[in-house]
């Protein structure tokens, strides 16, 4: 059922039971323009084409649409039991420091040493945030390890025989992280694409730091998990 039949159908309901309350024989002027403003707000919004192309999230017909040519038990499984879950929350990470040393580190590798990341003493007196900051790109480094993923005594998918990387949607960093906070991250999982052999998961990941409930990055990450 697409949204355009489901308004059809509680329209239908609507109006059913306006007529057993006999409205419109009513003397009561409020109720009458009350029933009049519904149905044509009703009217409007089914006569607007994009309504017919959005589909309701709980429909099983999307999910046997989604599944055809699929025969892999495994990929079925994974998809029905994680497709209640698209929307929600899945997973809050563990706090993480992020102190000069890490960040001298990440310079290093990278050679990015400009003095807002590796000079503190300069970052006081002259940066707007009084003190060094990480890089983005080592914050978004991290996500590997702040959403647990990497880790092989507990790995988020054991039903999988394999996860890759496959990059990412888009990339935000809204707010720096300054020498010695302690961030984590929270995992929202957005979609859900099943193939013969694996699933396609896009995850919306949001990196806060503690005492602040600043969001520090905000990355889809896109990962292909195969059975």
């Amino acid at each position: 059922m697409d949204v355009f039949e489901y308004i059809k159908e509680k329209e239908r309901s609507f109006r059913t039971r306006l007529n057993s309350l006999d409205i419109k024989n009513t003397s009561d002027a409020h109720l009458r323009q009350l029933s009049y403003f519904i149905s044509h707000s009703l009217n409007n919004t089914l006569n607007n084409s994009w309504v017919s192309r959005i589909h309701l999230f709980f429909d099983p017909a999307s999910e046997d649409r989604d599944l055809q040519g699929v025969k892999n038990l495994k990929v079925i499984e994974f998809y029905r039991d994680w497709q209640e879950s698209i929307g929600k929350e899945v997973f809050a990470g563990e706090w993480m420091t992020i102190d000069q040393p890490r960040i001298d580190r990440f310079a290093e590798v990278t050679g990015d040493r400009q003095w807002i990341h590796t000079d503190p003493e300069r970052a006081r007196s002259e940066s707007p945030f009084g003190g060094t900051i990480a890089h983005g790109f080592l914050i978004l480094s991290l996500l590997p390890e702040l959403t647990d993923t990497v880790n092989p005594e507990r790995p988020p998918y054991p039903e999988a025989r394999m996860v890759v990387n496959c990059g990412l949607d888009q990339v935000r960093f809204p707010h720096p992280v300054k020498s010695g906070s302690r961030i984590r991250a929270r995992t929202t999982l957005k979609s859900l694409a099943p193939s013969k052999r694996s699933v396609e998961m896009v995850n919306q990941i949001k990196v806060e730091v503690e005492g602040s409930g600043r969001i520090v990055c905000v990355a889809d990450t896109v990962l292909k998990l195969y059975f």
